[in-house]
């Protein structure tokens, strides 16, 4: 088992411990409580606004302020009594076979982790913490088993955050052959920040803009007022204007939230080569991240291009690679990306580094998919548009004429655009084989080119509905174990992709395969 939980109810087992454990045992950093303090304090004094308004209309102003600050104290002294007791009773050290973690009070919780199964060990730091010069650690197997496959050191000095780092991740190998550079392969170029407007976080934050001030408005008692300050800032307007005004705003608000997101999350990044064959990710403004990657766990790269991104030319570079699984609280999306969006040549080269080969799989001629894909594809999307407008054209003669402008509109809009995405999924399609590599494409929105090791396929899934035996097509999936453990060829010609399959493993397809002689 590579990670192992005992409970024991004996709160004095540490400090019996023999001679060596007084050496090998390490303690975390005892500023760990005066972090906990100051994020109360900022807790708390976020709290005390709206609390000391809403208890001064009981109270008077003057008691309102004085159960304010004493709840506040309460508080602050209570997270920081609760820290110091965590950092008096949480031990732990490195073993040459186990990494140890032991915390507790009453119950004194004892896991590990046998070295040989790590994958991964990153170091975080949130603003206070950088000031401070602590960084939590995260030692994880990479196993789909909760927090148990996942020890955290929260906090401790960054000297010894990045020396846990190196140890832990020093293989005997002194890397994987190949020609290519170590050090730097590639940093920040601050023009990209011009594909942040362009993501679909944009609309998104704008959304979440306009909620939270009618959330924030209604906690204060104030959104009718809100929406009567709106009201009279577009009363000589049209309906139409005032939803467009709104809209834009909405737009613009979004837009800078994602400029500002954007710069938090990438600012300082860097994409490095260590010896002994790691990748190593680092970056953030206010919280820094530092990622790591093992050369021999990359099992290949998927490149993303959103719809909006992939207009302006870019791409990002994700990996799929195995041991980059997360505990339920850091499910992060972006945690395996190596490259943030960037101009699509440069995501092809970067693509090329991190592979260590001369030309990079996602820039090979793909197969393209048969015309009866594209006809699966502008069926569904004229089912997609058709069936909500019948609905609005039946309710709309049942109830209210206004629900057949609305579905004159949604026909008008939808079906164009239906038709372009559908058409742009099918020009998306494709797959081949490019030297160690399968290619799969696929998508429109969200676009994705994978490029997967062969020798990572662990088995195929061949997929044939009842329509696509009519259209004489099917869907291949090449499952792995690493990144999203699927990646799949959709509506290949079918004799076509079973050779494809065939071809990329050999051996693995074949006993299921019947070959149809050819006509003499």
């Amino acid at each position: 088992m590579s990670a192992e939980a005992t409970v024991s109810t004996d709160a004095g087992d540490d400090d019996r411990a023999g001679p060596d454990t007084a050496t090998d045992w390490r303690r975390l950093d005892r500023r760990t409580v005066l972090v906990s303090a100051l994020v109360t304090v900022g807790v708390a004094a976020g709290a005390a606004v709206p609390t000391t308004l809403g208890l001064s209309g009981r109270f008077g102003l003057g008691h309102a302020v004085a159960w304010v600050l004493a709840g506040a104290f309460v508080l602050i002294g209570s997270a920081a009594a609760g820290d110091y007791v965590r950092w008096r009773r949480t031990r732990y050290r490195v073993g040459a076979e186990r990494v140890e973690l032991h915390t507790g009070l009453f119950l004194v919780k004892k896991r590990s982790l046998a070295r040989e199964r790590i994958r991964s060990v990153d170091l975080t730091a949130h603003p206070l913490q950088r000031v401070l010069g602590l960084v939590t650690v995260r030692i994880g197997t990479g196993e789909h088993s909760g927090g148990e496959s996942t020890l955290e050191l929260d906090p401790v000095p960054k000297a010894e955050g990045e020396r846990l780092r190196r140890e832990l991740l020093e293989r005997t190998a002194t890397g994987t052959p190949g020609t290519h550079r170590e050090g730097e392969l590639v940093a920040l170029d601050p023009r990209w920040i011009r594909y942040a407007p362009v993501s679909f976080v944009a609309p998104a934050l704008g959304g979440a803009a306009v909620g939270a001030v009618m959330q924030v408005s209604d906690w204060f008692g104030a959104q009718g007022q809100v929406i009567d300050w709106v009201g009279d800032r577009f009363r000589d307007t049209s309906l139409t204007a005032m939803i467009v005004a709104l809209a834009l705003a909405a737009v613009a608000a979004g837009v800078v939230g994602a400029l500002g997101l954007w710069i938090e999350m990438w600012w300082s990044y860097r994409l490095e080569r260590e010896p002994g064959g790691t990748l190593r990710i680092r970056r953030g403004l206010l919280t820094s991240r530092s990622v790591s990657i093992e050369e021999r766990r990359l099992r290949g790269v998927d490149l993303v291009e959103p719809l909006g991104i992939r207009l302006f030319g870019a791409a990002r570079v994700d990996a799929i690679t195995t041991g980059l699984a997360k505990d339920d609280e850091e499910q992060h999306g972006d945690h395996n990306t190596l490259l943030p969006a960037a101009p699509r040549p440069v995501a092809d080269t970067v693509a090329a580094d991190v592979l260590r080969a001369t030309t990079s799989p996602t820039r090979a001629a793909l197969t393209g998919h048969p015309l009866a894909a594209r006809g699966r594809r502008l069926r569904r999307a004229f089912w997609a548009v058709v069936v909500p407008v019948c609905v609005q054209g039946v309710l709309g003669v049942l109830l209210t004429p206004v629900l057949l402008w609305t579905a004159l509109g949604c026909a008008a809009v939808g079906l164009p655009l239906g038709v372009f995405l559908a058409r742009d999924a099918y020009r998306g399609l494709g797959h081949a084989l490019s030297g160690d590599y399968l290619v799969v494409r696929s998508g429109t929105v969200r676009r994705s080119t994978a490029a997967l090791e062969r020798a990572g396929v662990i088995g195929w899934t061949v997929r044939q509905t009842f329509f696509q035996r009519r259209s004489g097509v099917l869907s291949l999936t090449a499952t792995t174990a690493a990144g999203a453990g699927a990646y799949t060829a959709y509506d290949a010609d079918a004799s076509e992709g079973l050779d494809f399959a065939s071809e990329a493993v050999p051996g693995l397809l074949e006993p299921f395969l019947e070959r149809t002689p050819a006509a003499g």
